[in-house]
């Protein structure tokens, strides 16, 4: 038996859901995302990731970034070093790819403010 707190919608349902072989039990939701949420969670839990990188701008000393996509959560950290080795040297757009397809997981990093 494990407990979550379902963040797919605003309701943030407490659940509990029991494993029975491949099948599960999901009690506690309020709608039927808490389940596929559980199931998620259970299998193959995904997260964002948002942070900054280091520039050489001294008016802009960071830049604001974020995955393009959800990635495994066990990846984070991975991700993380990867991020923390970056620094801008050049201006930068929103959208503009920072690290393309990071650690082969099919998101790339990308600027979320600009810096010119």
């Amino acid at each position: 038996m494990k407990e979550l707190v379902c963040i797919d919608c605003p309701n943030s349902c407490q659940m509990i859901i029991e494993e029975f072989g491949d099948e599960i039990k999901v009690s506690g939701n309020l709608c039927k995302r808490g389940v596929e949420f559980a199931r998620r969670e259970l299998k193959n839990p995904m997260r964002t990731i948002s942070s900054t990188v280091k520039t050489i701008f001294p008016d802009t000393p960071v830049l604001s970034i974020r995955v393009s996509n959800e990635i495994p959560k066990d990846k984070i950290f991975d991700v993380m070093k990867e991020i923390n080795k970056v620094v801008i040297t050049k201006p930068v757009s929103v959208g503009d790819i920072i690290i393309e397809n990071v650690l082969g997981l099919n998101s790339d990093i990308i600027a979320t403010s600009n810096i010119f």
